[in-house]
């Protein structure tokens, strides 16, 4: 029987003074300052495969002062970097063994179209809605109950990237889920769910009910 990995929650705390030394700006800058935080495990072919990168994270934002971004990892960040603090604490494999739980996350909701293949955006809270409840029974192993689903903060993410506009739908969805395969469920909190993970989508934010 083969173990499973162990994962990592952990949480960069920053002032506003390390906001502005990490020149933090926009959601590609985010990016940059949580993946600096982990050793590259994977090689440029593995890259280009789309290998995922073990990490996950969701940018809480703060206030004037402060700023704080969650992370999940298959392995540990920096613990003393140049700036702002990390905290950390291993995951424990019953914290996944759970029926219900109340969550949050940050989706980019999109459809690929059936006649030319390419990404469409899911957009207003009706449709987003439709779209989570269908995609989470039928990918990521839990059931959501529809009329307590809540769709909030739905903007556009906007960066640069190598000289090319980024643009992504985001949504914060809150509600209650029931998990209908173990299996599943736990690789989606592993991996994360939906598209654009790189860019801060996708961390299951979960408390046992």
């Amino acid at each position: 029987m083969n173990q499973e990995p162990t994962l990592y929650a952990a949480v960069l705390r920053m002032s506003r003074g390390d906001v502005k030394a990490l020149r933090v700006t926009d959601a590609y800058s985010v990016h940059r300052v949580v993946y600096d935080l982990f050793k590259d495990t994977r090689d440029e072919t593995q890259k280009q495969t789309s290998l995922p990168s073990g990490i996950l994270y969701a940018d809480k934002g703060g206030d004037f002062h402060n700023r704080q971004i969650l992370m999940l990892a298959d392995r540990l960040p920096n613990l003393s970097p140049q700036y702002g603090t990390v905290d950390y604490k291993p995951i424990p494999p019953e914290f996944l063994q759970h029926q219900r739980y109340g969550f949050e996350v940050v989706i980019n909701p999109t459809r690929r179209d059936g006649q030319s293949g390419k990404l469409i955006a899911v957009r207003g809270r009706e449709a987003i809605t439709g779209w989570f409840v269908e995609r989470s029974v039928g990918s990521w192993g839990f059931r959501v109950e529809q009329e307590r689903l809540q769709v909030e903060q739905v903007t556009v993410q906007r960066f640069t990237k190598s000289g090319n506009a980024i643009t992504h739908g985001s949504a914060v969805l809150k509600g209650e889920l029931e998990v209908l395969d173990q299996d599943r469920f736990k690789e989606s909190f592993r991996r994360g769910i939906g598209r654009g993970r790189a860019f801060g989508f996708g961390l299951l934010q979960i408390v046992p009910v």
